[in-house]
Protein backbone atom coordinates (compact mmCIF):
# COMPACT_ATOMS: atom_id res chain seq x y z
CA UNK A 1 0.00 0.00 0.00
CA UNK A 2 2.65 3.18 -1.52
CA UNK A 3 1.88 6.29 0.06
CA UNK A 4 3.96 7.95 -2.58
CA UNK A 5 4.74 7.17 -6.37
CA UNK A 6 8.04 6.58 -5.57
CA UNK A 7 8.59 2.78 -7.38
CA UNK A 8 12.32 2.09 -5.95
CA UNK A 9 11.33 1.55 -2.31
CA UNK A 10 8.79 -1.02 -3.71
CA UNK A 11 11.17 -2.76 -6.34
CA UNK A 12 12.98 -3.59 -3.14
CA UNK A 13 10.67 -5.30 -1.81
CA UNK A 14 9.83 -7.58 -4.73
CA UNK A 15 13.63 -8.44 -5.44
CA UNK A 16 14.07 -9.21 -1.58
CA UNK A 17 10.71 -11.71 -2.10
CA UNK A 18 12.28 -12.80 -5.09
CA UNK A 19 15.73 -14.09 -3.49
CA UNK A 20 13.34 -16.17 -0.79
CA UNK A 21 12.11 -18.23 -3.80
CA UNK A 22 8.81 -15.99 -4.99
CA UNK A 23 7.89 -16.09 -7.89
CA UNK A 24 5.63 -13.58 -8.82
CA UNK A 25 2.15 -14.56 -10.76
CA UNK A 26 3.17 -18.29 -9.32
CA UNK A 27 3.92 -18.29 -5.44
CA UNK A 28 2.71 -14.35 -5.21
CA UNK A 29 0.42 -11.88 -6.50
CA UNK A 30 1.34 -8.01 -6.00
CA UNK A 31 -1.93 -5.46 -5.85
CA UNK A 32 -0.78 -2.29 -5.19
CA UNK A 33 -2.76 0.78 -3.90
CA UNK A 34 -1.27 4.78 -3.60
CA UNK A 35 -2.06 7.61 -2.09
CA UNK A 36 0.27 9.94 -4.46
CA UNK A 37 0.64 11.50 -1.06
CA UNK A 38 -2.85 12.26 -0.24
CA UNK A 39 -3.34 10.95 3.05
CA UNK A 40 -6.78 12.12 2.98
CA UNK A 41 -7.54 9.13 0.33
CA UNK A 42 -5.75 6.07 2.54
CA UNK A 43 -8.96 5.18 4.05
CA UNK A 44 -10.82 4.75 1.43
CA UNK A 45 -7.45 2.92 -0.25
CA UNK A 46 -7.14 0.70 2.79
CA UNK A 47 -10.84 -0.52 2.65
CA UNK A 48 -10.42 -1.46 -0.91
CA UNK A 49 -7.84 -3.59 -0.34
CA UNK A 50 -9.22 -5.42 2.18
CA UNK A 51 -12.19 -6.32 0.02
CA UNK A 52 -9.64 -8.11 -2.63
CA UNK A 53 -8.89 -9.99 1.15
CA UNK A 54 -5.00 -10.25 1.12
CA UNK A 55 -3.07 -12.77 2.86
CA UNK A 56 -0.86 -9.67 3.81
CA UNK A 57 -1.00 -6.13 3.50
CA UNK A 58 2.80 -3.82 3.48
CA UNK A 59 2.59 -0.14 3.92
CA UNK A 60 4.85 2.50 4.84
CA UNK A 61 4.84 5.32 7.15
CA UNK A 62 2.44 5.81 9.99
CA UNK A 63 -0.59 6.94 7.85
CA UNK A 64 -0.69 4.07 5.54
CA UNK A 65 -0.48 1.60 8.65
CA UNK A 66 -2.44 3.65 10.46
CA UNK A 67 -5.35 3.58 7.68
CA UNK A 68 -4.44 -0.19 6.88
CA UNK A 69 -5.23 -0.75 10.49
CA UNK A 70 -8.34 0.64 11.21
CA UNK A 71 -9.71 -1.08 7.30
CA UNK A 72 -8.94 -4.71 9.52
CA UNK A 73 -7.88 -6.19 12.56
CA UNK A 74 -7.07 -9.59 10.94
CA UNK A 75 -5.57 -9.58 8.05
CA UNK A 76 -2.09 -9.13 9.17
CA UNK A 77 0.05 -5.92 8.41
CA UNK A 78 3.86 -5.12 7.81
CA UNK A 79 5.66 -2.16 8.32
CA UNK A 80 7.81 -1.46 5.58
CA UNK A 81 9.14 2.13 7.87
CA UNK A 82 7.99 4.23 9.75
CA UNK A 83 8.56 5.94 12.64
CA UNK A 84 7.51 5.17 16.29
CA UNK A 85 5.04 2.89 16.43
CA UNK A 86 4.47 2.77 19.96
CA UNK A 87 3.64 6.70 20.89
CA UNK A 88 1.73 6.47 17.59
CA UNK A 89 -0.64 3.95 18.95
CA UNK A 90 0.31 1.29 16.27
CA UNK A 91 1.60 -1.24 18.33
CA UNK A 92 1.53 -2.26 21.95
CA UNK A 93 5.06 -2.50 22.30
CA UNK A 94 7.97 -3.29 20.12
CA UNK A 95 8.66 -6.61 21.46
CA UNK A 96 5.55 -7.95 21.45
CA UNK A 97 3.39 -5.93 19.25
CA UNK A 98 0.45 -7.68 19.73
CA UNK A 99 -3.27 -7.12 17.13
CA UNK A 100 -2.24 -7.87 13.56
CA UNK A 101 0.99 -5.35 12.76
CA UNK A 102 4.63 -5.74 13.03
CA UNK A 103 7.46 -4.28 10.65
CA UNK A 104 10.04 -2.23 10.87
CA UNK A 105 10.59 0.99 12.40
CA UNK A 106 13.03 4.06 11.19
CA UNK A 107 13.33 5.73 14.33
CA UNK A 108 12.91 9.37 12.42
CA UNK A 109 11.89 11.11 15.91
CA UNK A 110 15.30 10.27 17.10
CA UNK A 111 17.10 11.62 14.19
CA UNK A 112 16.06 14.81 13.95
CA UNK A 113 18.12 16.36 16.35
CA UNK A 114 20.99 14.69 15.11
CA UNK A 115 20.47 16.72 11.76
CA UNK A 116 20.20 20.02 14.13
CA UNK A 117 23.70 18.99 15.32
CA UNK A 118 24.90 18.46 12.13
CA UNK A 119 23.19 21.58 10.65
CA UNK A 120 25.38 23.29 13.56
CA UNK A 121 28.43 21.60 12.74
CA UNK A 122 28.27 22.82 8.71
CA UNK A 123 27.27 26.17 9.31
CA UNK A 124 28.91 27.74 12.55
CA UNK A 125 26.71 30.67 12.02
CA UNK A 126 24.18 29.36 11.99
CA UNK A 127 20.46 31.07 14.61
CA UNK A 128 17.76 30.55 12.26
CA UNK A 129 16.44 26.92 11.09
CA UNK A 130 13.14 26.19 8.78
CA UNK A 131 11.62 23.08 9.44
CA UNK A 132 9.50 21.55 6.70
CA UNK A 133 7.02 18.94 7.47
CA UNK A 134 3.61 17.45 5.39
CA UNK A 135 0.70 18.71 7.50
CA UNK A 136 -1.09 15.31 6.68
CA UNK A 137 1.92 13.20 7.88
CA UNK A 138 1.52 11.80 11.57
CA UNK A 139 5.28 13.70 12.27
CA UNK A 140 4.08 14.95 16.03
CA UNK A 141 7.82 12.81 17.66
CA UNK A 142 9.60 13.74 14.79
CA UNK A 143 8.68 17.20 14.52
CA UNK A 144 8.80 18.32 18.22
CA UNK A 145 12.36 16.86 19.06
CA UNK A 146 13.91 18.06 15.73
CA UNK A 147 11.90 21.97 16.61
CA UNK A 148 13.19 21.60 20.69
CA UNK A 149 16.71 21.01 19.76
CA UNK A 150 16.84 23.61 17.61
CA UNK A 151 15.71 25.89 20.09
CA UNK A 152 17.77 24.60 23.17
CA UNK A 153 20.83 25.88 20.93
CA UNK A 154 19.09 29.23 20.75
CA UNK A 155 18.21 29.17 17.25
CA UNK A 156 15.23 30.82 16.02
CA UNK A 157 12.71 28.36 14.42
CA UNK A 158 10.22 28.82 10.86
CA UNK A 159 7.54 26.17 11.18
CA UNK A 160 6.56 25.48 7.40
CA UNK A 161 3.92 23.05 6.12
CA UNK A 162 3.41 21.71 2.38
CA UNK A 163 1.06 18.52 1.52
CA UNK A 164 1.22 19.88 -2.41
CA UNK A 165 3.73 20.83 -4.65
CA UNK A 166 2.68 24.67 -4.83
CA UNK A 167 3.08 24.56 -0.90
CA UNK A 168 6.86 23.03 -1.36
CA UNK A 169 7.45 26.19 -3.72
CA UNK A 170 6.02 28.87 -1.01
CA UNK A 171 7.65 26.84 1.95
CA UNK A 172 11.17 27.92 0.15
CA UNK A 173 10.29 31.51 -0.50
CA UNK A 174 9.30 31.56 3.06
CA UNK A 175 12.42 30.44 4.29
CA UNK A 176 14.27 32.55 1.76
CA UNK A 177 12.36 35.26 2.89
CA UNK A 178 12.89 34.69 6.50
CA UNK A 179 16.63 34.30 6.02
CA UNK A 180 16.65 30.93 7.08
CA UNK A 181 20.25 29.80 7.61
CA UNK A 182 18.82 25.98 7.41
CA UNK A 183 15.96 23.66 6.30
CA UNK A 184 15.42 21.14 7.77
CA UNK A 185 12.76 18.46 5.63
CA UNK A 186 11.27 16.01 8.14
CA UNK A 187 10.81 12.30 6.62
CA UNK A 188 7.97 12.22 4.72
CA UNK A 189 6.73 9.67 1.63
CA UNK A 190 5.01 12.66 -0.48
CA UNK A 191 7.97 15.03 0.39
CA UNK A 192 10.32 12.45 -0.72
CA UNK A 193 8.28 11.74 -3.82
CA UNK A 194 9.22 15.82 -4.79
CA UNK A 195 13.24 15.59 -4.38
CA UNK A 196 13.46 16.75 -7.70
CA UNK A 197 11.61 19.84 -7.48
CA UNK A 198 13.13 20.32 -3.87
CA UNK A 199 17.04 19.92 -5.44
CA UNK A 200 16.14 22.35 -8.01
CA UNK A 201 14.66 25.19 -4.97
CA UNK A 202 17.26 24.61 -2.83
CA UNK A 203 19.82 25.67 -5.40
CA UNK A 204 17.41 28.73 -6.60
CA UNK A 205 16.85 29.68 -2.98
CA UNK A 206 20.13 28.53 -2.11
CA UNK A 207 18.60 27.20 1.06
CA UNK A 208 21.11 24.45 2.75
CA UNK A 209 18.46 21.57 2.93
CA UNK A 210 18.91 18.91 5.87
CA UNK A 211 16.78 15.66 5.77
CA UNK A 212 17.00 11.95 6.64
CA UNK A 213 16.24 11.06 3.71
CA UNK A 214 19.04 10.65 1.21
CA UNK A 215 16.90 10.40 -1.82
CA UNK A 216 16.68 14.10 -1.14
CA UNK A 217 20.42 15.00 -0.67
CA UNK A 218 21.57 12.52 -4.37
CA UNK A 219 18.86 14.91 -5.72
CA UNK A 220 20.40 18.71 -4.64
CA UNK A 221 19.90 18.84 -0.60
CA UNK A 222 23.35 19.92 0.80
CA UNK A 223 23.12 16.65 3.87
CA UNK A 224 21.59 13.85 4.41
CA UNK A 225 21.49 11.41 7.56
CA UNK A 226 19.34 8.59 8.35
CA UNK A 227 18.72 4.53 7.58
CA UNK A 228 18.56 3.35 4.44
CA UNK A 229 14.51 3.20 3.34
CA UNK A 230 15.09 0.66 0.50
CA UNK A 231 16.99 -1.73 3.37
CA UNK A 232 13.72 -1.66 5.48
CA UNK A 233 11.75 -2.50 2.72
CA UNK A 234 13.89 -5.61 1.75
CA UNK A 235 13.55 -6.47 5.27
CA UNK A 236 9.69 -6.14 5.23
CA UNK A 237 10.07 -8.99 3.08
CA UNK A 238 11.63 -11.15 5.83
CA UNK A 239 7.61 -10.74 7.73
CA UNK A 240 6.00 -11.19 4.60
CA UNK A 241 7.78 -14.69 4.20
CA UNK A 242 7.63 -15.45 7.88
CA UNK A 243 3.81 -14.62 7.80
CA UNK A 244 3.14 -16.45 4.75
CA UNK A 245 4.58 -19.79 6.76
CA UNK A 246 2.58 -19.80 8.97
CA UNK A 247 3.74 -16.70 12.03
CA UNK A 248 1.59 -14.88 13.64
CA UNK A 249 2.45 -10.61 13.31
CA UNK A 250 1.79 -9.79 16.86
CA UNK A 251 4.36 -12.30 17.63
CA UNK A 252 6.86 -11.20 15.23
CA UNK A 253 9.14 -7.92 17.70
CA UNK A 254 8.78 -5.05 15.45
CA UNK A 255 12.88 -3.97 14.14
CA UNK A 256 14.44 -1.03 15.14
CA UNK A 257 16.91 0.32 12.32
CA UNK A 258 20.62 0.13 13.91
CA UNK A 259 22.49 1.72 11.42
CA UNK A 260 22.32 4.98 9.88
CA UNK A 261 24.56 6.54 6.99
CA UNK A 262 25.43 10.13 6.49
CA UNK A 263 25.34 11.40 2.43
CA UNK A 264 26.93 15.07 1.58
CA UNK A 265 26.21 16.56 -1.41
CA UNK A 266 29.54 18.53 -2.40
CA UNK A 267 28.06 20.11 -5.11
CA UNK A 268 25.19 21.77 -4.19
CA UNK A 269 28.14 22.61 -1.15
CA UNK A 270 29.95 24.65 -4.21
CA UNK A 271 26.71 26.02 -5.67
CA UNK A 272 25.61 27.44 -2.06
CA UNK A 273 29.35 28.35 -1.24
CA UNK A 274 29.32 26.23 1.62
CA UNK A 275 32.55 24.53 3.06
CA UNK A 276 31.85 20.98 4.50
CA UNK A 277 33.88 20.70 7.53
CA UNK A 278 36.90 17.98 7.23
CA UNK A 279 35.28 15.93 10.30
CA UNK A 280 31.49 15.60 8.57
CA UNK A 281 33.45 14.23 5.34
CA UNK A 282 35.36 11.98 7.19
CA UNK A 283 32.07 10.75 8.74
CA UNK A 284 30.31 10.88 5.19
CA UNK A 285 29.36 7.32 3.77
CA UNK A 286 28.71 8.65 0.60
CA UNK A 287 29.78 12.23 -1.29
CA UNK A 288 28.14 13.32 -4.47
CA UNK A 289 31.11 15.47 -6.05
Amino acid sequence: MPTSADPHFWNALKEALTALGYVEGRDIVFESRSAEGRFERLPALAAELVRTNPDVIVSAATPGVKAAQAATKTIPIVIATAGDPVNTGVVASLSRPGGNVTGVSNRAGEVGPKLVELARSTLPKLSRIAVLANPTNMVSAQGRMTVDAAKKMGATVLELRAQAPAEIDAAFAAAAKERSDALIILSDPFLASQRESIGSLARAQRVPVFTQQHELARAGALLSYGTDYAEHFRRAAYFVDRILKGAKPGDLPIEQAATFALVVNRKTAAALGIKIPAEILVRATEVIE
